[in-house]
Formats: structure tokens, C-alpha cells, sequence
């Protein structure tokens, strides 16, 4: 069984939102909107939103932060009968026109986590550009594979269940350590990480919801429990990797 919706964190960027719901549902697939403590002005858009479209709406109050709001969003989609969770971001930097190859891939993977790859024009800022890579390089350090081509994209799809399981066996990081932590994770326990290139721009009035101080120092704290993790399942992982080589 594969049954597919779409998880959509929102904090302060309600009003960029709508766009992005219109061409989900336009593709026929059902969108759970998490409001992650907005303030009045985004709680009244997506409520207004909802009330038009029909879409499902779950609220969490005080913001919690990304990783928390899409787990959020998860429960509330397995409540509602879905396998599978398509995360899109709701600022409209993901090319929603990559959904049915990325839905198609998980329909044929349902054990899979499925991710876009960014493919960047001209509008990403530079130096979102290039940090990307270290972060690159610490996940391969910390799954010992280079499956993992890209762990920052936010425009996945999740298996729902073995996703919920992880994060009620595991305290996972609840901002924008989240994208990583749980992709690690998921590799971790054997699920195999799939990935398709995707366009991604930065919306000219995009609203950034990235603390400066605070999720650098939450990353950072991440991977040194990734790496510390990676050293005693080291055994585990290489002998995973040389037997997917010999098969």
C-alpha cells in the first residue's frame, strides 16, 4: 500500500504558501499544513487557507522549529491513513513540478527515503552555496558511504512509519538540525537513501527562518553525536558497504 500527502512547516511565511498548496493539491495530493507558532497574522492566512481549499491544518504552540513541526505533521498524516510524506518547503523554493518523480521513485522504494538534490541558478547566496560541502563531508564521514549526496534538502519523502518510529526511539534535533539527523538515522538502520536532482531558487521575498548562532551551535552538535554514533556501528556500516559491493 502507498498513499502519499504532502507535509508543509510553516512559521512566518504563511503568506508564501498558498502557491505551493494550489499546485499540490493540483497533482491531487492532500496537504497537511503545520503551523509552527506563527504569529496572529500567519495563524489567520492559514486558517483562511484552510477553510478555502480543505486542507489539513495542525498548530503547535510556542514554535517549536522545523523538525518538530514536520514530525508534527507526520503523526497527524499517519492519523489520517498515509504511508508516505512528501516535506516541501512552504516559501516556494522547491519546484513542485519534481513531485511525481520523486512520489514515482518512493512508490517503487516504499522503504526508501527519496530526496531532491539541489541544482541552484543564480539566485542562492553564496555562502549558503558553499557550507553546504561541509556538511556534506561530515555525513559521509558519519554513514562511511557516499550514498548520501545531498542530507540539507528539505524536499523529501518519508516512509511514515519507520520515520515516527526512529523519532520515539531517538531524541532527534527539532530545528534545521533536523534534515540531517534524521537522514542519518534512517541510513543508519538500513533504510536505503535515494536522490534526484531537483531545481532550487530563493524566492526574492523568501523569509528565512535560519538562527545564525543558535542552529549553527545545534549542527554542530549534531554531528559530533553523528560521528561519535558512526564509531560503534563503524563494523555494522563497512560490512553493509562491502556487501552491497559484492552483490
Amino acid at each position: 500500500m502507498f498513499k502519499a500527502c504532502a507535509v508543509i512547516p510553516v512559521y512566518n511565511h504563511a503568506h508564501l504558501v498558498t502557491p505551493v498548496v494550489h499546485a499540490l493539491m493540483a497533482q491531487g495530493l492532500c496537504c497537511v499544513l503545520v503551523n509552527d507558532g506563527g504569529d496572529q497574522c500567519a495563524r489567520e492566512n492559514l486558517r483562511r487557507l484552510q477553510r478555502d481549499t480543505g486542507c489539513e491544518l495542525v498548530e503547535q504552540y510556542p514554535n517549536g522549529g522545523k523538525g518538530r513541526a514536520v514530525l508534527a505533521g507526520m503523526q497527524h498524516a499517519l492519523g489520517l491513513g498515509f504511508t508516505h510524506a512528501l516535506q516541501i518547503d512552504a516559501d516556494g523554493q522547491h519546484d513542485s513540478a519534481d513531485v511525481p518523480q520523486l512520489l514515482a521513485l518512493a512508490r517503487q522504494n516504499p522503504a526508501a527515503l527519496i530526496t531532491g538534490v539541489p541544482q541552484y541558478d543564480e539566485s542562492v547566496p553564496k555562502h549558503r552555496f558553499y557550507s553546504r560541502y561541509l556538511t556534506h563531508v561530515w555525513v559521509w564521514i558519519e554513514t562511511l558511504s557516499l550514498q548520501i549526496k545531498d542530507s540539507m534538502c528539505g524536499f523529501r519523502v518519508y516512509p511514515l512509519k519507520p520515520t515516527l518510529d526512529l523519532a520515539h526511539d531517538v531524541r532527534l534535533g527539532g530545528r534545521m538540525d533536523f534534515d540531517t539527523e534524521v537522514m542519518v538515522r534512517l541510513f543508519w538502520r538500513g533504510h536505503t537513501v535515494l536522490s534526484l536532482p531537483t531545481k532550487v531558487v530563493y524566492p526574492e521575498h523568501g523569509v528565512s527562518n535560519f538562527r545564525l548562532w543558535g542552529d549553527n551551535v545545534a549542527i554542530s552538535w549534531m554531528h559530533t553525536r553523528l560521528v561519535l554514533g558512526m564509531l560503534w556501528r563503524a563494523p555494522v556500516l563497512i560490512w553493509r558497504r562491502l556487501r552491497s559491493r559484492g552483490e
